[in-house]
């Protein structure tokens, strides 16, 4: 798999993993197969629909409604979710920009107009042959639009990285974190650490006074919490792409 760094909208660079051609296509399978389970319901429906309306055209007609959904569902999903459908969701895939801007409708509508040439022409063809030859795996519809698909899946445990666990929820307090950097933030949590098992409240007050003295905050949390809500802020921050 190849590696892509995208430089996100707050100025920090993110290394992810571009995905293979048989992850996006196991992703489309699934896809395809809650597609093929609506368009059985829409069948269900139209025979009940049947014996309610005798005029042929109402029968078509409300028939075609019901399975409107279906024809945007790949567009709607993607804008909805994220840049992600279902079969992307289970395969922990993403669409993301290749510049590390937020995807605009726009882009996914480009992608969902190409997947005519992409996926729907000669088979799928076209796609499979524009990925493999692809320095980013993109199919015409990602080369257009200016995005890739990425892997979101954690290979590290987050002790080991960076990474700080961050609800969903979760409110950032110190919005100027950004002006740390990767290597600033993996020292200060590595001291962190180190420092917070063996109780070294002179090397915590020592790491808080450095770290504020870049940022500052002026807070008056406590060193121990200071230094965690900085941790969370930056992951947090570093999540938005």
């Amino acid at each position: 798999m190849n590696n892509l760094q995208i430089n996100t909208t707050q100025n920090v660079n993110l290394n992810y993993t571009i995905v293979s051609i048989g992850e996006r296509i196991l992703a489309f399978l699934i896809d395809a197969f809650i597609l093929y389970l609506y368009s059985m319901l829409v069948n269900l429906i139209g025979d009940a629909i049947g014996y309610v309306y005798d005029d042929r055209w109402t029968q078509r007609g409300l028939v075609a409604l019901i399975f409107l959904p279906a024809m945007f569902y790949s567009l709607l999903m993607h804008i909805i979710f994220n840049g992600r459908t279902v079969g992307k969701m289970l395969m922990k895939i993403r669409v993301v920009k290749i510049d590390g801007s937020p995807v605009h409708w726009s882009n996914y509508l480009t992608r969902w107009m190409l997947r005519l040439v992409d996926i729907w022409l000669f088979l799928g063809a076209i796609g499979i042959l524009t990925i493999l030859f692809s320095d980013r795996k993109q199919r015409l519809g990602d080369a257009a639009a200016g995005t890739v698909v990425i892997s979101t899946k954690q290979k590290t445990k987050v002790s080991h990285t960076i990474l700080e666990e961050v609800e969903d929820t979760y409110v950032p307090v110190f919005t100027n974190v950004t002006m740390l950097t990767d290597k600033d933030v993996r020292l200060i949590k590595e001291t962190f650490r180190i420092a917070k098992k063996s109780n070294d409240y002179k090397t915590l007050k020592m790491l808080r006074d450095k770290v504020d003295s870049i940022l500052l905050t002026n807070s008056e949390l406590y060193d121990k919490p200071y230094l965690e809500t900085v941790l969370k802020d930056y992951n947090y921050f570093t999540q938005q792409l």
